[in-house]
C-alpha cells in the first residue's frame, strides 16, 4: 500500500500527488537535493512522512498535500474548454506553474469565444454532481447584445424559450443598460446563451460568466486563477 494509516505516505507519493511529476520523475527530483523535509535534504523515495505534519520544500516552496483541488480561472476569450486539444489552446495552458494540474479538469464549458469564470477541479465525483442535470446549478452571464431589448423579450427569456427542439427552464433576466443584461440559467446546453437571445431575434456580441453556483469573479483579473475550497463551491 502506497498510503499507510495515520496520515502518512510515502515521499515519492507525497510529491506525486502535489504535482511535481510521475512516481519516476520524482525519483530524479530526489537526486537534485532540491527537496527538504523539516529543513533536511531528502533523498530516499520510500521515506514515510506525516502528510499534514512534516515540512517538505520544494526549491523554497512548501508543497501540501491536499486530496482535491479546486481553483477558478477567469478565462480569457480564445481558449477553448478542454484538457488538450491538437489545434487549440486551451484553458490549461492559461493556468500558472503553481497550480497544480494532476488530475485537472474543468467543471463544463466555456465557448472558446466567451470570458469569464471557469471552476477546475481534481475531485471528479464533484464534478459529476456539479454537472447532473437534476441539480440545476445556477449560471449568471454578463452580455452585451446586437441591439436594444425589450421587456416583453426579458420576459420571454425568464419564462423559458425553444432553443431548437428544447425549451429552456424559468430563469432570470436582468436588465442593465439598452444591450447589456444578466442572464441567469440552470442548465448548460450547447451556445445556449446565445441561443436563447437569438431565440427573441436578437444576437449576442460579448459573453462573460459571472457566477456559478456560490462562486462569484467578483475582482478577479482576466485570464487570473486562484485556489478555493469546497466550501466556496457547495
Amino acid at each position: 500500500m502506497n498510503k499507510l494509516t495515520g496520515g502518512i505516505m510515502r515521499l515519492d507519493k507525497f510529491l506525486t500527488e502535489c504535482g511535481l511529476g510521475s512516481r519516476r520523475e520524482v525519483k530524479e527530483l530526489l537526486n537534485t537535493g532540491e527537496i527538504t523535509v523539516n529543513g533536511s535534504v531528502a533523498d530516499n523515495p520510500q521515506m514515510n512522512i506525516k502528510e499534514n505534519d512534516d515540512e517538505v520544500f520544494y526549491q523554497e516552496r512548501k508543497l501540501e498535500y491536499k486530496k482535491f483541488r479546486y481553483y477558478i480561472l477567469n478565462k480569457k476569450a480564445g481558449y477553448i474548454t478542454a484538457v488538450e486539444d491538437a489545434r487549440d489552446q486551451t484553458v490549461m495552458d492559461l493556468l500558472p506553474d503553481w497550480v497544480i494540474k494532476k488530475d485537472l479538469a474543468p467543471v463544463g464549458r466555456l465557448d472558446k469565444d466567451t470570458e469569464g469564470l471557469l471552476l477546475l477541479t481534481s475531485d471528479g465525483a464533484l464534478n459529476h454532481k456539479l454537472l447532473s442535470p437534476k441539480n440545476h446549478v445556477e449560471k449568471t452571464y454578463y452580455a452585451e447584445l446586437e441591439k436594444e431589448i425589450s421587456e416583453a423579450d426579458l420576459e420571454r427569456l425568464r419564462n423559458g424559450v425553444d432553443i431548437g427542439g428544447y425549451i429552456t427552464m424559468p430563469g432570470k433576466a436582468v436588465k442593465i443598460d439598452s444591450c447589456k443584461i444578466h442572464l441567469t440559467i440552470k442548465e448548460g446546453k450547447f451556445h445556449q446563451v446565445k441561443k436563447m437571445l437569438e431565440a427573441v431575434g436578437n444576437k449576442v456580441t460579448f459573453l462573460r460568466r459571472v457566477s456559478f453556483g456560490k462562486l462569484k469573479l467578483e475582482d478577479l483579473e482576466l485570464g487570473a486563477v486562484k485556489e478555493v475550497n469546497i466550501e466556496d463551491i457547495i
